[in-house]
Parts: C-alpha cells; sequence; structure tokens
C-alpha cells in the first residue's frame, strides 16, 4: 500500500472537525499549501480608497495646531463621579465587562452549586467540615450513596469526634438547599423533602400524598391503582389528583444543575429537492478550498539539488498527494451518499415508515468499492435532510419478510411501534403481543421477542410500566 493510498484512506474515514484540523495541520507544515481567496477588485480597489482618504484626513489632524483646552458642555464630575454606582448585585462596568470575558459558560457543577449555598449559610468549622464531605459524596443525579457511618470515618482526626446525629443534622440542611431534595439517600426521603417544602405553598391532600409516598410507592411504581384506593379510601378522581401532585416532584433533583455543554453536529452533505429531484452538495463550511502556493512553487529549479530546493519538491509533491486525497474523499462521500439516498428516497418523501432494508454490501457493489471502504466512509458522516439531520449508517438496517414476499426494515418497524405506543390508549397500553398481532395484520411477520428487542432499543416501557391513571 503506497502512501498516497494510506493517506486517502486515512482521510476517508475522519469526520469534519477531525478533517479541519487535519487541514490545520497540513497548511502550518507545508508551504506549499495555501488558501483559495476570491478577491473582488472593485471591493478592495474601494476599500484601499477609503483607507487613503483615512489617512490623509488623520495627517491633516497632525498638522494643525489643537489649544489645550477645548470647551465642553459637561463638568467632569457629571462623567466620573458615579460610575462606580450600580444597583445592588451589579458590579461596576469594567469589572462586569471583565467576568463576562472570564465566564465559564460550562456552568457551574452540582457540587459548586452546593458549596456556594454553604457558604451562605451559617455553619461552625466542624459542620462546615461534615458539609464539605457531604457535598463531596453527592452523585450527579442528586442523591447521597454514602453512608453516615462512612462520611464519620472521612471526616479525619480532627473531627473524630463528630457524632451521627451531628452529621444527620447538617444532612438535613443540605437537604434543603437548591434544588430541594438534594442529597436524599433514596427516591421515598427526596419525595418527602420535596412534599415539606410544598406543603408550606398550600398543596392539597398533604397527608394522603405523604402517606402514598411514604408507605405505596412501590405500589404506585407498579401501577397497583386498585390496591391504592383501597389503602388510601380515594376515588378514581381523588387519585388522579394525587398522582398529577406526585408528577409534580422530581425524582433527580440533580438534574436540575446541567454542566454539559450542547454539541451541535455539523452536516457532511446537504440533500434538498429541486424540481422533484433530490439534489446533494457538500458542505462548503467543513474545510477551506487549498491550493498550491504558485509563489514558492516558481521557486523550484528541476536541475537544483541543493538541500532548500529538495525541500520544496518534496513539499510539493506532499501537496498534490494532499490536494488529490481531499478531493478523492470528496467524491467518494458524494458517490456513496448518492448511493444511499438513490434507494432511501420513500424515506426523505414518507418518513421513517417507508425505510427500506439496506446493508454495506448492496452500496458497495452499487459504487464497486469494498465494504470496508462503505464502512469508513458512513461513519461519523452526517446527511442534512428536510427531516433532520442523520448519520450515514442511519440509513442501513436488516430486513423482516413480509405476507407479501417482500422485505421490511427493522428501522420502519421500529418507527411503527413508536407510532403505535404514541396513539394508544394510556389506561390500557398495548403489549408486546398485541404489537406483534397488530403488525402481522399488516403483513409483518415479527415474532414477540424481537417487538420487545426493538422497543428496549426504543426506550419504551413495557406495557404494565406504561399504564396510566390519567
Amino acid at each position: 500500500m503506497t502512501p498516497q493510498l494510506q493517506q486517502a484512506i486515512r482521510l476517508l474515514q475522519l469526520s469534519s472537525l477531525e478533517l479541519q484540523a487535519e487541514i490545520q495541520e497540513a497548511l502550518e507544515t507545508n508551504p506549499l499549501l495555501d488558501v483559495e481567496e476570491d478577491y473582488d477588485y472593485d471591493e478592495n480597489n474601494s476599500q484601499r480608497k477609503e483607507d487613503d482618504q483615512a489617512s490623509r484626513d488623520i495627517s491633516q489632524l497632525e498638522n494643525q495646531d489643537i489649544p489645550e483646552d477645548l470647551p465642553v458642555d459637561t463638568k467632569w464630575e457629571d462623567m466620573y463621579d458615579n460610575q462606580h454606582v450600580s444597583s445592588i448585585g451589579s458590579a461596576p462596568m469594567g469589572d462586569s465587562d471583565m467576568e463576562r470575558d472570564n465566564q465559564d459558560e460550562s456552568g457551574d457543577t452540582l457540587q459548586q452549586h452546593l458549596l456556594w449555598q454553604m457558604r451562605l449559610t451559617h455553619f461552625t468549622e466542624a459542620e462546615e467540615a461534615i458539609a464539605t464531605t457531604i457535598i463531596d459524596s453527592v452523585e450527579d443525579d442528586g442523591y447521597l450513596k454514602t453512608t453516615l457511618e462512612d462520611i464519620q470515618q472521612s471526616l479525619g482526626e480532627e473531627f473524630a469526634d463528630t457524632e451521627l446525629d451531628e452529621i444527620e443534622t447538617v444532612l438535613h440542611r443540605i437537604q434543603h438547599f437548591d434544588p430541594v431534595g438534594v442529597a436524599a439517600r433514596d427516591l421515598r426521603e427526596c419525595l418527602l423533602i420535596q412534599l415539606r417544602v410544598y406543603e408550606a405553598n398550600g398543596l392539597p391532600h398533604m397527608d394522603q400524598l405523604r402517606e402514598l409516598v411514604d408507605k405505596h410507592l412501590d405500589t404506585l411504581a407498579k401501577r397497583d391503582y386498585a390496591q391504592i384506593k383501597r389503602a388510601l379510601k380515594v376515588s378514581d378522581d381523588e387519585l388522579t389528583d394525587l398522582v398529577r401532585s406526585i408528577q409534580l416532584l422530581n425524582p433527580r433533583p440533580g438534574s436540575l444543575i446541567q454542566t454539559n455543554n450542547t454539541e451541535y453536529i455539523v452536516p457532511d452533505v446537504y440533500a434538498r429537492r429541486f424540481k422533484g429531484q433530490w439534489q446533494l452538495s457538500l458542505n462548503p463550511d467543513n474545510a477551506p478550498r487549498l491550493q498550491i502556493a504558485e509563489h514558492y512553487a516558481q521557486l523550484i529549479n528541476r536541475a537544483d539539488n541543493s538541500a532548500e530546493n529538495t525541500y520544496l519538491k518534496n513539499n510539493l509533491q506532499e501537496a498534490r498527494w494532499f490536494l488529490k486525497s481531499l478531493q478523492s474523499r470528496n467524491e467518494t462521500l458524494l458517490r456513496v451518499t448518492e448511493a444511499i439516498i438513490e434507494r432511501q428516497k420513500d424515506f426523505l418523501d414518507h418518513g421513517e415508515e417507508a425505510m427500506k432494508p439496506l446493508v454495506l454490501a448492496d452500496i458497495a457493489e452499487a459504487v464497486e468499492m469494498h465494504e470496508s471502504t462503505i464502512s469508513r466512509v458512513t461513519t461519523r458522516k452526517y446527511l442534512h435532510t428536510p427531516r433532520g439531520i442523520f448519520e450515514l449508517k442511519y440509513f442501513f438496517s436488516s430486513h423482516v419478510s413480509t405476507d407479501a414476499g417482500g422485505e421490511c426494515s427493522a428501522t420502519a418497524i421500529r418507527a411503527i411501534i413508536k407510532k403505535l405506543v404514541a396513539a394508544e390508549n394510556p389506561r390500557k397500553p398495548l403489549s408486546d403481543s398485541k404489537i406483534a398481532d397488530i403488525l402481522g395484520e399488516q403483513g409483518i411477520n415479527v415474532a414477540r421477542r424481537t417487538i420487545a428487542k426493538y422497543r428496549e432499543t426504543l426506550a419504551i416501557a413495557p406495557s404494565n410500566e406504561r399504564k396510566r391513571l390519567v
């Protein structure tokens, strides 16, 4: 395998971000590579005239005699006396600008958020050490998985005589920090803490809500509403109100403090409909257009074998290889994407339910390439369509035979399952067997176990967990 072919294969499997980094590195290390720049002569000429005029104006001002005292319509005191007067909680202009420049856009973590509140709360030195240890032990979802005994041992020799009751007291104070219910040891404790806060706001049926969470939380999780009604002696409407009130609570208080930055996907190829036909185009923003730097290329003397000339020759050859590899990558990406869209037009026109079965071998045969090449091209490459942005791998799926002798893709079956579940009666959700029967009526023979597998990949709960009272 030649170095040129190795480079072409390596570029082929890079994502758009990795390709940009590769191009930037090539521009920095190879003087024979340059970025194409399209200059508009009229615009540049006009800009030069404006710059020349500005330079002349400045020169004229510099040559003028300017008096030391110029008349002004304001006083010094009006301009500067009140510069640092600000509303409560705001900073001077310079400080706030500096804060904005140095702000961490990722936001505080849950631990940082809790530590900030701890510093605003009156704690003794021992209580602050306990609170810090507790906060460090809180998980990202807001729960405290560490036992009080472990926290006691973590305090060190300085606070070795700390009792468990003292740790429990500090824990209760932290549990009422924002978000309420943080540092709870289980779901029951978390919800009860939140109920105590809602009680102060006048939430109705508080006694029944507290009993429901305290004694019947497992029964509620199993959707056994009949047993709950008997235990609480409530009607269907009253139980509906209780369940709705429970749904107002947050079972994962730590999720309110988001620390993850949004990751945006940049598409590699655009699919647009023009005059009834789907047209593809590469994203021009993913990579700059490169060219050979003519200034350095003209310096090369073919008959000269000096070190400098040899260096330029080698870089010229590498630049040509790099440009050819980039062109090969773009052409291969377009060919493969065109072959995929040719077979998945129905998806673009009608949605996921019209997706056809497709495997790598089908595209490899169509474009006369090896399956491994198709796998490299479709990995971490994204297509922008009117229906959204999809990885090219998304268009490949296995198939299931139909009664009519045709084939139905797994993606289409998952879309049908998702649609059936979305339209089901929440009081009587569809079981996997029932979904299999419905698909069978449409001519798609799928086993119940296959339905369960597809349902799990869609993160859809079983029918007994999807049952709702409201």
